[in-house]
């Protein structure tokens, strides 16, 4: 995810519209999540496990509002012409997500959504030119960095 994030940062950055940098945003999040559903899918039957029962379905059911939330504001934002919020907002709510989420899950999860909320917050309160940058960082350099610090110490 965090590679494909890296490409979508790239794309999004050559846009000229902010509708189309959206849209960039937000196919890259249905490629993000096809490889996340893929992955767990996967990794569950490997462990002779369901996605949906036990640690797994406390997952989702914990990272599933903020992420619905996610959804809401970047409607609503896009509709009051705020566009420049969105990196601080998506940041911040994947980033409680995978808090919540994590709590099911390895240490080294819910410190992902500590990092990303920290990114989402200077975001926030960085000029608005700079959220590309931002979300290559959260949603692709430190997914990356993540991901092999688990795979590593984790098994995957």
């Amino acid at each position: 995810m965090g590679v494909t994030a890296l490409g979508a940062a790239v794309l999004a950055a050559r846009q000229s519209t902010p509708r189309g940098w959206l849209a960039v945003w937000l196919v890259e999040v249905f490629v993000a999540v096809t490889i996340a559903a893929a992955t767990a899918a996967t990794k569950a039957k490997r462990a002779n496990s369901s996605l949906f029962t036990g640690p797994g379905r406390k997952f989702v059911l914990s990272f599933a509002p903020p992420i619905f939330v996610g959804g809401l504001l970047t409607f609503a934002l896009f509709q009051l012409g705020a566009i420049a919020a969105l990196p601080g907002v998506w940041l911040l709510l994947y980033g409680a997500a995978i808090v919540t989420g994590g709590a099911f899950s390895v240490r080294a999860v819910p410190i992902l959504g500590v990092c990303m909320m920290m990114l989402g917050t200077g975001a926030l309160f960085s000029p608005g030119q700079w959220g590309n940058y931002f979300m290559a960082a959260g949603f692709g350099v430190v997914h990356i960095a993540f991901g092999v610090w688990i795979a590593l110490k984790y098994g995957g």
